[in-house]
């Protein structure tokens, strides 16, 4: 987002998506808003779904270690209980994880006149739109797709591989259970069945 559109739009509230893949940096993008918007003096609040403690159980944290206090929980609607007078900045991580009542809840916000931030999958392991994210998208004024490095050839990518066996939806992991993929090295089977040489041979990070 440009300086112009916070100048020209600071007296009313928005919505900005922080969408792509794993490892596609969404969280980093999130925190670098979040600490930008501190650094203008302006009070923030961050949060995250309960169920992703993988680095910190009340910080939002990148791949990369970088992290930010956040509060921790179960459903969105804990967010407007939650959101303190005189916070104009919501940033919410994961937000895949969230139910649907989740862009009614970034609406309502937008409209008391708070910038909130959202950061999440667009899509799941099968390649899928991925919970509440794709309506997120289509209310928000302002949409940021991420994008990462392949593991097989190097390229964009922008799907999430998963490397486990499983057919669960949700299954919280990082790289000992996913890794990034462009479009035509990305198979969404692959967790379905027996890993074969083939599909090890593929995989840079499991040789």
């Amino acid at each position: 987002m440009s300086d112009h559109f916070i100048r020209t739009r600071s007296h009313m509230g928005w919505i900005e998506v922080i969408v792509g893949c794993m490892f596609s940096g969404k969280t980093e993008e999130l925190i670098k808003q979040v600490r930008r918007a501190r650094i203008a003096k302006q009070h923030t609040l961050t949060f995250k779904p309960r169920i992703d403690s993988r680095y910190s159980v009340r910080e939002v944290a990148s791949h990369d270690q970088s992290r930010l206090p956040s509060i921790p929980i179960e459903d969105a609607s804990e967010i407007q209980t939650l959101c303190e007078k005189g916070t104009s900045v919501v940033a919410i991580d994961e937000g895949q994880f969230f139910g649907e009542n989740l862009p009614a809840v970034a609406t309502h916000l937008a409209t008391s006149g708070r910038r909130v931030i959202v950061a999440g999958l667009d899509t799941d392991w099968r390649g899928r739109p991925f919970g509440p994210m794709p309506h997120l998208m289509a209310i928000a004024e302002i949409v940021r797709k991420q994008h990462a490095i392949c593991r097989v050839c190097g390229g964009p990518a922008s799907r999430t591989q998963r490397l486990v066996m499983g057919e669960e939806n949700i299954l919280v992991g990082s790289t000992e259970a996913y890794e990034a993929r462009c479009r035509e090295h990305f198979d969404p089977e692959l967790s379905l069945r027996p890993l074969t040489g083939k599909a090890h041979h593929l995989s840079l990070s499991n040789p």
